[in-house]
């Protein structure tokens, strides 16, 4: 609640009580920053979603990778859904938020089918370390073709510089709108999953034992981790650390249970980003800065911080 008053109150901007209040409740508001508050209302809603979608996302794909360093931007699903949906603007000139989705959504899922298969060639199968070692490797790559695919089309880098670094401020309640389905999937599975999750904590023979299917259960997961990493990336762009550090945070703090791992992280995912869009109103004031260069500058510190306090070292 904090969160959500901060986002709508503070920015660019200030609007005080009686303005919230005006914004809030009256229909017939005259006041600029009761104006303001409407405005605001659904880049909140939207920077809650996006956040929680990330969260869940992170613990999704660091309980299938058996890694605590798993993460949507780590493993490269980040990356894969900015090239495919770069190459639909400079190829087939897409401008509209719905055509994104299902390019982020296939470049997601190609990803990560890449990056697991590369990963689990070899001795040993799909190990965390060769899992992030293949993320990093695909994610350089395919930076590399955003990049090469951009530079000569000067429309096509106008129309991905600003997405490319992510930001919730295009949400609207049309954002919302094609955000919820997707969400409510994503969450759905996740939730539903939970308990065969703490099983696959154990290892393959232990949950094969307690009448758990590994290979089903990791498609399904991984299937909601792109759905919710994939409709995040389209509407809002890249935004990296978010599932890492929500992850962590909450797990230091409730435990490894996936019952409460997931719902938390979403909730430590939303009110992430919902302050770092504040954080990024206030410093880039009378503009604003990128939301996803505030949780890289503020997510990297933390994180490093958790991971010496940490006493996770494997899932």
């Amino acid at each position: 609640m904090v969160t959500i008053l901060a986002s709508l109150v503070l920015g660019a901007r200030m609007v005080n009580f009686q303005e919230l209040i005006e914004g809030l409740f009256s229909q017939n508001y005259v006041s600029y920053g009761a104006t303001v508050i409407q405005k605001r209302i659904p880049r909140t809603i939207f920077s809650l979603c996006c956040g929680a979608a990330l969260g869940v996302a992170g613990v999704l794909m660091q309980s299938v990778a058996r890694n605590p360093l798993a993460d949507p931007s780590i493993l490269g699903v980040n990356t894969g859904a900015a090239l495919f949906v770069v190459s639909g603007i400079a190829f087939f000139q897409i401008t509209k938020a719905n055509q994104y989705i299902w390019l982020a959504l296939v470049g997601a899922a190609i990803t990560t089918v890449f990056v697991f298969t590369i990963g689990s060639l070899g001795r040993g199968g799909a190990t965390p370390i060769k899992l992030v070692l293949a993320g990093a490797a695909t994610s350089a790559a395919f930076s590399s073709l955003v990049t090469a695919i951009m530079i000569p089309s000067q429309y096509a880098m106008d129309q991905f510089r600003f997405w490319q670094v992510g930001s919730v401020g295009a949400g609207s309640w049309d954002s919302i709108k094609i955000f919820l389905p997707f969400l409510l999937i994503g969450l759905a599975i996740a939730f539903i999953s939970a308990p065969a999750l703490n099983a696959l904590a154990l290892g393959d023979d232990v949950a094969i034992g307690l009448g758990v299917r590994p290979g089903t259960l990791r498609f399904f997961a991984i299937c909601a981790g792109v759905i919710l990493c994939g409709i995040t990336t389209a509407l809002a762009g890249p935004i990296s650390f978010i599932g890492l550090l929500a992850t962590h945070a909450m797990r230091l703090i409730i435990g490894s249970d996936f019952r409460f791992l997931i719902p938390m992280s979403a909730l430590a995912g939303a009110i992430i980003l919902t302050c770092s869009d504040v954080v990024g109103r206030l410093i880039g004031s009378p503009g604003e800065l990128e939301v996803g260069i505030v949780t890289a500058f503020i997510g990297a510190p933390i994180l490093i911080l958790l991971a010496k306090r940490s006493k996770v070292r494997s899932i």
